[in-house]
């Protein structure tokens, strides 16, 4: 059995700075001053604590994990033909470009240096031989190697990994993905550029939650800053599926320089089901989520208040699952009406700033 993986092993790395910034994120954030008080809904006073600062993960990862859907039915046929498929279904182009093999793909007995090797049933060629056809696809391969998450990797896999899992296992169900969620938010003042928390892959497309909720599902892992590792057959998706996963005004969410993790700032409704999420992205704009975890349709709003602005602050608004703009010069609040397990998202961009999405 599976439990939480605290660490992949990745067998090539990606160019990049070092991120040396060790400061709050959210002072990068300027809003203007006036005599009234404004919240900060966004501490980052924990980010630098656990950041490797050794140049990667300057944003979330991206790319595929074989556990959720293939547990241990994996070999190395089917890690090929899933390198195949990120690349002829355009997933590649996208950024989704680590394809992670989780765990089973290890013999029982290790080698005589007392190494992991490969199983030779099911990988026959060797682990560098799939490497080089993975790298040979332009993308990347990781490696599961152990499991340790059940003991709050949020507080020492830094020193170690440039993300973290900070839960137990997802499975392909509305319970579970709330959830996870929920477990996520509480450590999201540790995460930045260099170190991200892992609330576990995707499940989007694994046939347990309906679209509203895979929809939901993917718009509130990018807006926590989550790695997005695809768990789903890749081979043979649905075209919602690859509508959801494709979306790429909300992989920018995902990706924004900025990288301040969003997170639930309301709550409303019975059992807090009515929810606001929400995040700041750079160029001074924020992302804002409006959750529907009741089981009826509700109307949700988004407060300024309650998302680190002023009340007389104008924002337009884009809608990012409809892909247009849809209103200007709001001030106040921001409110719409949700179906059950259902999630709108929206880019706010203050007066005087031009969206670059």
């Amino acid at each position: 059995m599976r439990f939480d993986v605290a660490v992949l092993v990745f067998l090539s790395v990606i160019p990049a700075v070092i991120a040396g910034r060790q400061t709050p994120l959210w002072e990068d954030i300027v809003m203007p001053a006036t005599e009234e008080v404004v919240r900060n809904p966004f501490d980052t006073s924990n980010y630098g604590k656990l950041q490797l600062n050794n140049g990667l993960a300057l944003s979330p990862q991206m790319g595929w994990n074989s556990w959720n859907f293939f547990a241990c039915n994996i070999n190395e046929a089917v890690i090929k033909e899933t390198a195949d498929a990120l690349v002829s279904t355009g997933l590649a182009d996208l950024g989704y470009n680590y394809v992670n093999i989780d765990d089973c793909w290890s013999s029982l007995l290790r080698n005589a240096e007392g190494e992991l090797v490969p199983d030779p049933k099911t990988f026959p060629s060797g682990i560098k031989a799939l490497a080089d056809y993975i790298h040979g696809k332009g993308l990347k391969i990781g490696i599961y190697s152990d499991a340790g998450g059940q003991d709050d990797p949020a507080l020492w896999a830094g020193k170690v990994g440039n993300s973290w899992r900070t839960t137990d296992d997802i499975s392909d169900s509305w319970a579970s993905m709330t959830t996870i969620a929920d477990l996520n938010d509480q450590w999201a003042s540790y995460a930045g550029p260099g170190g991200w928390n892992d609330p576990d892959m995707l499940e989007v497309g694994n046939g347990g939650m309906t679209y509203p909720e895979y929809r939901a599902h993917f718009s509130i892992w990018a807006l926590m800053k989550a790695p997005l590792l695809i768990g789903c057959d890749v081979r043979h998706m649905t075209a919602e599926t690859l509508e959801i996963l494709s979306n790429k005004e909300v992989i920018a969410v995902n990706q924004d320089p900025l990288g301040v993790q969003g997170r639930k700032v309301s709550t409303e409704g019975e059992d807090g089901c009515s929810q606001v999420w929400a995040g700041p992205l750079s160029k001074k704009r924020l992302v804002v989520a409006l959750w529907n975890r009741c089981s009826k349709s509700v109307k949700v709003t988004a407060k300024w208040k309650d998302i680190g602005l002023e009340s007389s602050t104008k924002v337009s608004v884009r809608d990012l699952w409809k892909h247009e703009d849809v209103l200007e010069n709001v001030t106040g609040d921001l409110a719409a009406k949700v179906d059950a397990h259902d999630c709108k998202m929206y880019i706010l961009t203050p007066a005087g700033y031009t969206s670059p999405i």
